[in-house]
């Protein structure tokens, strides 16, 4: 302790700076903060003002005649008409009915396209005779377009649930086993020649190794997956469907009323948005637990 105390009076400013670099850190600390804090009112400040100019545009264009009003109603016309569509029946059902109606189709079919999907993807990765056999069709069937299903939907299932699940498996799937393919396919050699050299297991080096390594480019295939799927879905249900948001806007559409076609693409929006939303926050999640498993 007396050594300590003589070291300190024999070189002061080495005292001097490290009683100092404490505040200074947090003073470095503090003014990073309040720039991000900056940056962030910024950056919902451009966002508003985009929001307002695009009302603002459909307001005038709808107020001054630019467009007829059958054609182009205005902003509060719509919402009036998305809240009454809430809980008056229109083509058989609420505006949350459709959706729910739309929501499990949609769940059913993507969560298809993630359960067969991911695990191929991983396993053409991982042996490369599956890679063999499956690319070649793979390769072909994953460039035609959902809706090009929708003849096929409509021979085998009718308006039944069946072909919108098909069309929905049809976008969904192809992303899944691309982004698990590559995430298996490019995973550090490192890694793997380490666990086999381990002794480890083939089982476990799958799911121990290879599954946590792959995992980001699974998430991100997943948020793609989900995008086409739920696009799929509004497509399928134009033809092959008889009830879903799909289906209300045809209905909407025949009966040359704009604002409900506009209710439902906005329902279609916020429904996509909020999906998008939990995938990134189960990306940020996975994220964040795989940098804690490597500290």
């Amino acid at each position: 302790m007396r050594s300590a105390d003589l070291s300190n009076e024999k070189n002061p400013a080495a005292s001097s700076a490290a009683s100092s670099a404490g505040p200074a850190r947090e003073r470095r600390a503090s003014a990073a903060r309040q720039a991000q804090r900056r940056s962030n009112y910024g950056y919902w400040g451009l966002s508003l003002a985009g929001l307002i100019t695009f009302f603002g545009v459909w307001w005038i264009a709808a107020a001054t005649g630019l467009a007829p009003p059958q054609f182009l109603p205005t902003p509060l016309a719509v919402a009036e008409k998305f809240i009454q569509l809430l809980h008056e029946p229109f083509a058989g059902y609420t505006l949350q009915q459709h959706l729910w109606s739309s929501l499990l189709r949609y769940l059913m079919g993507f969560g298809l396209a993630a359960v067969i999907g991911l695990p191929l993807g991983l396993l053409m990765g991982w042996f490369r005779w599956l890679d063999y056999i499956v690319a070649p069709l793979f390769e072909v069937v994953r460039f035609i377009a959902p809706i090009a299903w929708v003849p096929f939907a409509a021979l085998w299932f009718g308006t039944g649930i069946g072909g919108p699940i098909l069309i929905i498996f049809t976008g969904a799937f192809p992303p899944c086993v691309v982004n698990a393919y590559r995430g298996a396919k490019y995973v550090d050699n490192t890694l793997l020649e380490a666990a086999r050299m381990l002794g480890v297991p083939t089982r476990m080096i799958l799911f121990e190794v290879l599954l946590p390594a792959a995992t980001p480019s699974i998430i991100a295939g997943l948020r793609v997956s989900a995008g086409l799927g739920w696009m799929s879905l509004v497509g399928a249900e134009l033809i092959v469907a008889s009830s879903g948001i799909g289906y209300m806007l045809v209905k909407g559409q025949s009966s040359i009323n704009t604002a409900i076609v506009m209710s439902g693409m906005i329902a279609i929006g916020l429904v996509g948005g909020a999906i998008d939303l939990v995938l990134r926050k189960i990306e940020t999640l996975a994220m964040r637990n795989r940098q804690r498993a490597h500290r």
